[in-house]
């Protein structure tokens, strides 16, 4: 193990974040660059090396976490680089995004404060990309087999890096200009900046994969004819149909889901646009929806310059520690305050919208709102609380109902779908489409980005045995598979 006593000695230290003034005038991560690795062998030396790792079995990947601390803690980080590559394409991103499921099972967090699990993460991969150990896996032999995979989120990128590693040749399609789905134009850059998307896929073109922007199946291209094209498809398309909120007055301008509001600013930093098409510059901001998604929002309106922020959601307040019914080892829901929340801005909670209200030119200018209870298990309005609150931009950010269907790509694939709207698969993350998978939040609905890592490697393993009749790619999970962090 690391260091024996570490966790007895060494407290829980994280990594250090920029001033609050400081880092809503800009768009560059919220963490002091280089903070990190001065404290984090002392972190990894936390590990117990516990003889039952809870942590491998609450990241869906199975991270060889005590491997790599015990590399980190020693400091040999061309060791942890490769441990932490076995089991994941791309740490990076998860060291940066990931709620860390794998710190709620920490064996240390039953008592204490758990391991700095994510930081090490982050801090062994940038390690990895400075001193040059993140280099192109090109494969000894090509199989003659050809892949095409939909869609260049988390899930689509892991599949495809892998059955080009594999032997096959394989060309990801993108709708969207750039490589990245939600990655790209999702995330906003004080998240991750875009430079750890784009040396992935350089690193990924050296390999061998080919990427085609611009491109949607079921539009552009007909699902059939992409299907006799290819040995085998992967659709990684993502569950991107928004949730909607049919009350009276959504019709009036200036209520956006989040996902039309989030890539805009994104394209202000690639250099697109010089202001984004919508703004909260100088207006009164209402974020409907309390997850990730309406965080995302609530930190990029600061940095546009909002007059106020105010994220709503439907649900209690989350506590400060566990509740009987969520125990460790599993993902706990407790109320988490994001960098975003830092910046300011009002969170509040139990409340419902019930109508918004605009001006004589159509603009959204109010939002009413009812605080909400349980009762008898229902959510229901209590009476003598409406109100309004001033709202010139509102964002919908409460989630993703499924895979798009409008532009026809499940219709001509044929393909099945489950109880939930999403693509049916089966053990090997094949559909019912001879040749066609599935991997990410097409098939199993919205979640984590660890998740959608672990499915597209899964997937990549179906098809690879597909294609070839056997395959010695790793299989993290299974279609079923909810792990620790349901």
């Amino acid at each position: 193990m690391a260091d024996p006593k570490g966790f007895l000695t060494t407290g829980r230290e994280v990594a250090k974040t920029r001033p609050v003034g400081e880092r809503v005038k800009d768009w560059n991560e919220v963490y002091v660059p280089g903070s990190l690795l001065p404290i984090i062998s002392k972190q990894a030396g936390r590990c117990m090396d516990c003889g039952i790792p809870f942590c491998h079995n609450g990241c869906p990947l199975g991270n060889l976490i005590p491997e790599w601390n015990d590399y980190a803690y020693r400091e040999d980080w061309q060791a942890a680089s490769e441990r932490l590559h076995a089991t994941n394409n791309f740490p990076e991103f998860t060291g940066r995004l990931c709620p860390a499921p794998c710190e709620s099972a920490c064996v240390l967090g039953i008592n204490q404060p758990a391991v700095t699990i994510k930081n090490v993460e982050v801090s062994i991969i940038d390690k990895a990309w400075d001193t040059g150990d993140v280099r192109p896996q090109a494969p000894e032999r090509l199989s003659g087999k050809t892949v095409a995979v939909i869609g260049s989120g988390p899930a689509g990128l892991a599949a495809a890096q892998q059955l080009t590693r594999a032997g096959h040749t394989v060309a990801v399609y993108e709708r969207a200009d750039r490589i990245g789905g939600l990655l790209r134009y999702g995330i906003p850059e004080f998240k991750m900046e875009k430079v750890h998307i784009n040396r992935r896929i350089e690193q990924m073109r050296a390999e061998g994969t080919k990427f085609r922007t611009e491109v949607e199946i079921g539009r552009d291209i007909d699902a059939a004819k992409l299907r006799k094209r290819y040995d085998a498809v992967v659709i990684a398309a993502g569950a991107t149909v928004s949730r909607d909120l049919p009350v009276p007055g959504r019709e009036l301008n200036g209520i956006h889901f989040a996902m039309e509001y989030l890539p805009l600013s994104n394209k202000v930093q690639e250099g697109d646009f010089v202001t984004p098409p919508i703004t909260a510059e100088g207006k009164h901001v209402v974020v409907i929806g309390g997850g990730d998604t309406g965080a995302d929002c609530v930190g990029t309106a600061h940095r546009q310059g909002a007059a106020s922020v105010t994220q709503l959601e439907i649900m209690p307040r989350p506590g400060d520690e566990r509740n009987p019914g969520q125990p460790w080892p599993t993902f706990p829901m407790l109320y988490k305050v994001t960098s975003a929340h830092e910046e300011g801005g009002e969170r509040v909670y139990s409340v419902s919208t019930t109508h918004f209200e605009g001006d004589e030119d159509g603009n959204v200018q109010s939002l009413h709102l009812t605080e909400v209870e349980f009762i008898d298990g229902k959510l229901t309005p209590k009476p003598g609380t409406e109100r309004a609150i001033p709202a010139q931009l509102v964002t919908l950010a409460m989630g993703f109902t499924g895979t798009d269907q409008a532009n026809g790509l499940v219709q001509q694939f044929g393909l099945e779908l489950d109880e939930r709207g999403n693509v049916a698969r089966d053990a090997d993350f094949a559909t019912n489409v001879d040749g066609v998978f599935v991997a990410g939040d097409a098939g199993r609905g919205q979640s984590l980005i660890v998740w959608a890592i672990a499915e597209g490697r899964s997937a990549a393993r179906g098809v690879d045995r597909y294609l070839t009749g056997a395959s010695d790619l790793p299989a993290p999970i299974r279609p079923t598979d909810r792990a620790l962090t349901v």
